[in-house]
């Protein structure tokens, strides 16, 4: 990797910090006024999100000074550690939260009723803790493997690279579970959800076009996000398993899922507001006796 390649990632670092940081922190202050005027699960599922992106952006100055050390790493060990591992599980994080929130939709839309017995915000809480819980743990282990004394490469001075064979051996089926479990199920899972519910959407004549485009747009948006910023840096697992090395490009997919911080507050904005409660309030009129129809519309219905 030459000078141009590590200009090229200390840029992208630096355009993603100062897109990123003002306009999640922006966030992060529009979901806690939400969340504490009424709390939504979408929108503590946003917030969650929120906090992950912003936890990245966090270390993403030790990512530069990486970068313009020509990506050898001249700060103390542990940060290593801190960075590696705060970096890679916000990644999965990210994945996994946008997946729930495109089922936690899915629900408000095909079957309301159910959806708003689920509306406590506890179930949001324990859902956000356990995917928490999911990526710090997987991302952890491909971190130990670096730190463990019988495998670590004593000579390397690249934080996390340069593996021995080894290292190799256990590092890399671990990526090959994460690239199935924590980005093609979510990504499966988003695909199904968005298309079911933008076809239930479509079927239903009193929803607004305006409405239904909306919707169509932010699902599609999400899906693109997905697809560009993160499969590509998760084909990479796929790739090094079958070649048994990580792969040289490995690293200019990674820049990818940093401009994932830029792109998320817009979707945040969408999210919040695209499934507006029409539609549901549509839906859950075709499930209810006409004459306490629009009674209950008044009193429970929101969107999601």
């Amino acid at each position: 990797m030459g000078y141009s390649s590590y200009l090229m990632i200390l840029s992208v670092y630096i355009i993603s910090f100062l897109i990123g940081l003002p306009a999640n922190l922006f966030a992060l202050y529009a979901f806690s006024v939400k969340i504490y005027s009424k709390p939504l699960p979408t929108d503590i599922l946003l917030l969650n999100l929120t906090v992950s992106d912003l936890l990245f952006l966090i270390i993403l100055p030790l990512k530069m000074h990486e970068a313009a050390s020509n990506m050898i790493w001249t700060l103390p060990y542990f940060l290593c550690t801190v960075t590696s591992l705060t970096f890679f599980s916000t990644i999965y994080t990210s994945s996994l939260l946008l997946m729930a929130v495109s089922v936690v939709r899915f629900i408000g839309v095909a079957y309301p009723i159910a959806y708003h017995q689920l509306l406590k915000p506890v179930y949001a809480i324990v859902i956000s803790a356990v995917i928490w819980i999911i990526s710090t743990a997987h991302c952890s282990i491909t971190v130990i493997v670096q730190e463990l004394p019988s495998l670590a490469n004593k000579n390397s001075c690249v934080c996390y690279g340069n593996f021995t064979e080894r290292q190799l051996k256990v590092l890399l089926p671990v990526r090959l579970e994460l690239f199935f479990v924590l980005c093609l199920v979510p990504l499966l899972t988003c695909v199904y959800c968005y298309l079911r519910s933008i076809w239930i959407l479509f079927t239903r004549p009193r929803i607004s076009q305006m409405q239904k485009q909306k919707a169509i747009g932010m699902a599609l948006g999400t899906l693109a996000v997905f697809l560009i910023c993160e499969v590509p840096y998760n084909v990479s697992h796929v790739v090094g398993y079958f070649e048994g090395m990580s792969p040289p490009w490995r690293d200019y997919a990674l820049l990818l899922s940093t401009f994932n911080t830029c792109i998320d507050p817009i979707i945040f904005y969408f999210s919040s507001s695209t499934f507006q409660c029409r539609s549901e309030k549509f839906i859950f009129r075709r499930q209810r006796p006409p004459a306490a129809g629009l009674q209950m519309q008044s009193k429970n219905v929101s969107k999601v």
